[in-house]
């Protein structure tokens, strides 16, 4: 879901052992694009008519979602990784190294946010947790009250 961390974005140091091979190996195997979350948001926006691209290289942050004709970047963004105050937790094992690299998680996100409206682009950053009908909602209504929607506010829909 996000950009491969450059070298800034990276912790001091290197990557510390994974705390047990089952950590090790979950840890590998987390998806990046595609997760459920995403997923589900894609096809509550599909129902509603709205049509988007996926995984956009050439927006800043490379966006899970975009909405080219209102400008809007969508980001699905995990509890974990980017710190969910209500479901962000932190990790035990590893404890320093993973603060710094969540910390710096959330300082890209910040900059890609600024690099997005610099470039006259709308972030939208949404939880994994939220209820992908509910989001879809908002963004069907920010869709079609934009001024470049391609429907009539009242519709809510469309292609």
């Amino acid at each position: 879901m996000d950009d491969p961390p450059s070298d800034d974005d990276r912790p001091a140091g290197r990557r510390p052992a994974a705390s047990s091979e089952p950590v090790r190996r979950r840890m590998s195997a987390q998806r990046r694009e595609g997760t459920g979350p995403e997923l589900a948001l894609r096809r509550a926006l599909w129902r509603r008519g709205v049509r988007f691209r996926l995984q956009d290289r050439g927006l800043p942050g490379r966006p899970d979602l975009v909405l080219v004709r209102v400008r809007l970047a969508v980001f699905v963004d995990g509890c974990f990784w980017h710190g969910c105050p209500v479901h962000g937790v932190a990790p035990k094992a590893n404890a320093a190294w993973w603060a710094e690299k969540l910390a710096a998680n959330r300082a890209r996100d910040e900059r890609v946010d600024a690099a997005l409206l610099a470039a006259a682009w709308e972030p939208v950053r949404v939880w994994e947790h939220e209820d992908p009908e509910d989001v879809a909602d908002r963004l069907v209504l920010r869709w079609s009250t934009s001024p470049d929607s391609p429907v009539d506010p009242g519709q809510g829909g469309g292609s």
